[in-house]
């Protein structure tokens, strides 16, 4: 039976307090709305129908799929996740040592990898995957860092890494671009800064998307999008935060090698855009909301999330595996669906 999905608010102090509740139609209030999660993790389940209604667990069973709504105000930490096999390690590892799930020094809180696609609802900012060398020795040499660039000429990305995080002063802000200016105003002695500039700065425009497999460095700086992952809680940070950091640990399994094309945009199937996925576990794509007519069975559960756009209030709904559906839309609208797919 095709189902409307309640999704469970996260209020983090990065979050931004009018957009989440001005697309779903919530009164805002002076708490900040930083997410919204579609699922069934356990830290925040959604529910069928109403806010009281039941368990999607209940009906579904665990999803291995997550997706949520994203809107930052500031930005969020510098991280990246594990594969499975480093995940299965880490947190046995945890295991064996004691350290409760609910632990704020716990960082493998369930055995699974993390694959993320951010998808930009509005303009998104974030840092995302390596430059080449070359890239970022030209770059650290505009901001004047010149003894930057010449460690990084001298030992290469993971040796440079190395010798970031264990700098104790600052570097100089005279010459660098509004985002570090950013970074480093709400984050002044945090040694991630010195690692920023090694990451592609990109602007999203709506629809484009940044994918982000295991071992892929990042940070969100301001915007909303939509985002698709693995349904875990697996988060290996690196700095611009108040949460727990774990260098060593961000060295063992974080990728230094460059990122050539930090920017997808999807690719026309005919009648959907399909976007490139990191992990085979799931799959998104997105159709005009006038377009959005009959969606046949698949052996897959969907999400659908839609219309996207002015004057529209979107629903999440759960299509379940073997049912199809036929929507009511509008024609002249212009606005968008999205449907995600758990494979």
């Amino acid at each position: 039976m095709f189902r409307r999905v309640i999704g469970a608010p996260q209020h983090y102090d990065w979050g931004d307090p009018t957009f989440i509740p001005q697309l779903f139609q919530f009164p805002a209030g002076a708490q900040p709305w930083a997410e919204m999660w579609f699922g069934t993790h356990p830290a925040a389940p959604s529910r069928l129908d109403s806010e009281d209604g039941p368990l999607l667990s209940d009906d579904i069973g665990d999803m291995t799929m997550l997706v949520k709504v994203l809107a930052c105000a500031a930005p969020l930490s510098l991280q990246t996740h594990p594969t499975r096999q480093q995940a299965e390690r880490g947190f046995a590892r945890e295991n064996a040592t004691g350290i409760a799930l609910n632990d704020s020094k716990r960082i493998y809180k369930d055995a699974s990898d993390k694959p993320e696609l951010l998808i930009a609802l509005t303009e998104f900012e974030a840092l995302c995957g390596f430059d080449t060398i070359d890239s970022s020795i030209a770059r650290l040499q505009q901001f004047g860092w010149h003894d930057e660039a010449d460690v990084l000429d001298q030992n290469g990305i993971d040796g440079y890494l190395l010798w970031a995080f264990d700098q104790r002063t600052a570097p100089s802000m005279t010459s660098v671009p509004d985002w570090m200016t950013r970074l480093s105003d709400a984050y002044p002695t945090d040694r991630a800064l010195r690692v920023a500039p090694l990451l592609h700065h990109v602007v999203l425009q709506p629809g484009q998307a940044i994918s982000l497999p295991a071992g892929n460095l990042h940070a969100y700086l301001h915007g909303a999008g939509l985002e698709v992952m693995a349904s875990s809680d697996n988060v290996v940070r690196a700095g611009f935060t108040s949460k727990h950091v774990d260098v060593a640990e961000l060295l063992r399994v974080v990728d230094t090698s460059p990122l050539a094309h930090p920017v997808s945009s999807p690719g026309d199937n005919g009648h959907w855009m399909e976007y490139i996925s990191p992990s085979a576990a799931f799959s998104v794509a997105s159709t005009s909301w006038e377009n959005l007519h009959t969606v046949e069975a698949s052996t897959s559960h969907r999400f659908f999330f839609g219309p996207v756009g002015d004057d529209a209030t979107p629903d999440m709904t759960w299509l379940p595996a073997g049912e199809s559906h036929n929507f009511k839309t509008m024609p002249g609208t212009h606005n968008i669906a999205w449907m995600f797919t758990q494979n």
